[in-house]
């Protein structure tokens, strides 16, 4: 075990912030190798330098903040003593590897962070060699890694490897699959347990317990309580004495309950706890570590949002935010007080569960992001947060319904891709009533291809028994929650990221039941029919009032279903000289194609133009901007209708 001796002390961002040096070393890194010359010193001076950077970036680009400063420290470390890009970093996720962005040559586009055109806010190779793959998704870091280790092993070379990966996506099931492969194969590797606490909302589970609490017996619970607060009440004295015991247990912790147990069951070499916060303490473990030819896992505990007084304090908040004010760590404003879809949900979740007890409210570590923080306050027996499991959080919702529940499971479109199979089987299959919100459907903006919720409308529309509502404003989202649950069978309601576009709902007005499979027709029209799905129908509505300016005959229909789809208000579509389908989501296999199956089936030999997103991954960038780039906007799609009549 190394000493716990201090490290190097960084600047306070009080201090560094903001930056004021006419030449940082930060200005003097091209690349990590020039990592390697820098003492302990330097390393912890060129920290406080990146802190203060990815403050200042941030506050206008938004970003994740406290878990990209957190981990600063880790980066450097590991990037001083390896041999990148021969030596391979795989992070977990990503939203953590800012630094190392800054210290691999991107220092200089750094302010085009999460921009369109500009670098990723997540690894990406094709943006640098130094960017093993694309980690977006929690929990794949470790079977990355494992494929890598096992190349090294069939090519006989010697690079090593380094997972960095947050003790929330370690609970993943993925990660426990990959830990088993690791420790049974005996693959070098290093494997640093960034160790905060904290996911996207704060960690659950069993072996979060086992990170973080001790599991004594009640007696030497109740023995401690008694003396802390025999100390609290003695004054100042009494509160060091507290202090010291606080330290004090966590080292009884290690010593009743080893945390190293559950790795070095599986084969891996377990560390002692460290403090990942200390550049020097660090780079002393790795160096140690780095030449075992097995897994080693170092335990190192940090802490989100260091040295940024607002992100520690609010590191929820703090994992992604807008812009904000870099003093004080308040939003910046990015519109009027128009609600979220998110709060839209929120609140007819909230009225629909008031109503009926059987609701159960399922999350994936997302309370705060799926709008279920207000459920979770008002009925907190019926709310739970499997973690970073979305498989769990779906077979867990079909073990409530066949037990006579109504659950809802609330994840983002992007992250229900990983339990696809399990809404197939537990759910689809067995026709249980159980209700998905997927929130941040279609393009998300900044965050990427990997957040993107493109793909959904494919997925959900494969499985036979379910229904899919693709709701246009807040009215209808706030209809869909209440007739999602009033059906039989599975329903998913699919609505966008951010402000709502239709400012004139309150929430007042009672919620209507819709009709299965039904449309509504917003606008007459002989020559065009478009049929809309979703944010698309706004967009849509302008094109034809470009259209009809020209003199053509648009009619607009808003189809809410995505399935099943209004097949009569198809057929009456193709009554026209051309209908045009308009969807936030790939085309290939998505609703455009089943419009395209109902026109087939029927013989219909109308013309039909489908508007989507193309068989190509979207980068980053404000949405407005890339659903112009995708002519999804209402001049794209205006456009699309004229070049095909012409």
């Amino acid at each position: 075990m190394l000493p716990d001796t201090p490290g190097p002390t960084k600047p306070p961002l009080s201090k560094a912030f903001p930056m004021q040096r006419k030449m940082r070393i930060l200005d003097s890194i091209s690349s990590p190798a020039d990592l390697h010359a820098l003492s302990v010193s330097d390393l912890g001076i060129l920290a406080s330098e990146i802190c203060s950077q990815i403050i200042d970036t941030t506050s206008r680009t938004g970003g994740h903040v406290a878990s990209s400063l957190g981990a600063v420290d880790i980066i450097l470390a590991i990037h001083s003593v390896i041999d990148a890009p021969k030596d391979k970093v795989v992070f977990d996720v990503g939203h953590q590897s800012y630094a190392h962005k800054l210290v691999t040559g991107r220092a200089d586009v750094f302010d085009t962070l999460r921009s369109y055109d500009g670098i990723s806010g997540f690894p990406r190779p094709s943006e640098s060699i130094y960017d093993t793959h694309p980690s977006g998704h929690a929990s794949d870091s470790l079977s990355v890694a494992s494929g890598l280790a096992k190349a090294r092993q069939l090519n006989g070379t010697d690079e090593k490897i380094v997972v960095v990966i947050g003790d929330a996506a370690l609970a993943g099931g993925m990660a426990f699959e990959a830990l088993n492969y690791i420790g049974s194969q005996q693959l070098p590797m290093v494997i640093v347990l960034n160790d905060n606490e904290m996911s996207i909302s704060r960690n659950v589970g069993a072996l979060m317990k086992h990170l973080g609490n001790i599991r004594a017996t009640s007696q030497y619970r109740d023995a401690r309580e008694q003396l802390q607060g025999m100390l609290e009440s003695g004054g100042r004295t009494g509160n060091a004495f507290v202090e010291f015991g606080k330290r004090a247990k966590e080292s009884m912790k290690q010593m009743i309950i080893p945390q190293s147990m559950i790795y070095e069951q599986l084969g891996i070499v377990c560390t002692p706890p460290i403090d990942g916060n200390d550049i020097g303490v660090m780079r002393e473990m790795l160096e140690l570590v780095l030449p075992m030819d097995g897994p080693v896992l170092i335990h190192a505990v940090t802490k989100k949002g260091a040295g940024y007084g607002p992100a520690e304090e609010q590191a929820e908040r703090f994992h992604g935010v807008g812009p904000y004010d870099p003093a004080t760590g308040e939003p910046i404003s990015q519109g009027g007080p128009a609600k979220t879809a998110t709060q839209v949900f929120s609140e007819a979740l909230v009225r629909e569960a008031g109503r009926d007890p059987r609701i159960v409210a399922i999350t994936a570590a997302m309370e705060g992001g799926t709008g279920l923080k207000s459920f979770r306050s008002c009925f907190p027996e019926r709310f739970v947060d499997v973690g970073i499991a979305e498989e769990q959080a779906v077979a867990m919702a079909s073990g409530l319904a066949i037990a006579g529940k109504k659950p809802v499971v609330a994840i983002y479109s992007t992250f229900m891709q990983r339990a696809i199979d399990q809404m197939t089987v537990d759910v689809a299959l067995p026709n249980l009533d159980v209700v998905f919100a997927l929130d941040r459907a279609g393009l998300v903006g900044d965050d990427g291809p990997t957040h993107h919720g493109v793909f959904d409308l494919v997925y959900l529309r494969m499985l036979p028994n379910m229904k899919v509502i693709v709701p246009s404003s807040e009215q209808l989202l706030s209809d869909a929650v209440h007739t999602a649950f009033r059906l039989s069978g599975p329903v998913a309601i699919r609505y966008p990221r951010g402000s709502a576009e239709h400012d004139t709902y309150d929430g007042s007005a009672e919620p209507e039941f819709l009709e299965v499979g039904k449309s509504r027709t917003l606008k007459d029209g002989a020559d065009v029919a478009i049929l809309a799905f979703g944010r698309m129908v706004s967009r849509s509505l302008s094109a034809a009032r470009m259209l009809s300016e020209e003199g053509m005959s648009v009619r607009v229909v808003d189809m809410t279903w995505a399935k099943p789809l209004d097949e009569e208000a198809i057929l009456q579509a193709a009554s026209t000289r051309l209908v045009v389908t308009v969807e936030e989501g790939v085309m290939s296999g998505g609703v455009g194609e089943g419009v395209l199956e109902v026109l087939s089936r029927s013989g219909a030999r109308t013309p039909a133009l489908v508007l989507g997103i193309p068989d190509a991954f979207v980068l980053q960038g404000k949405s407005e901007l890339l659903l112009h780039d995708l002519g999804l906007d209402a001049e794209g799609i205006a456009g699309s209708i004229r070049d095909r009549l012409a």
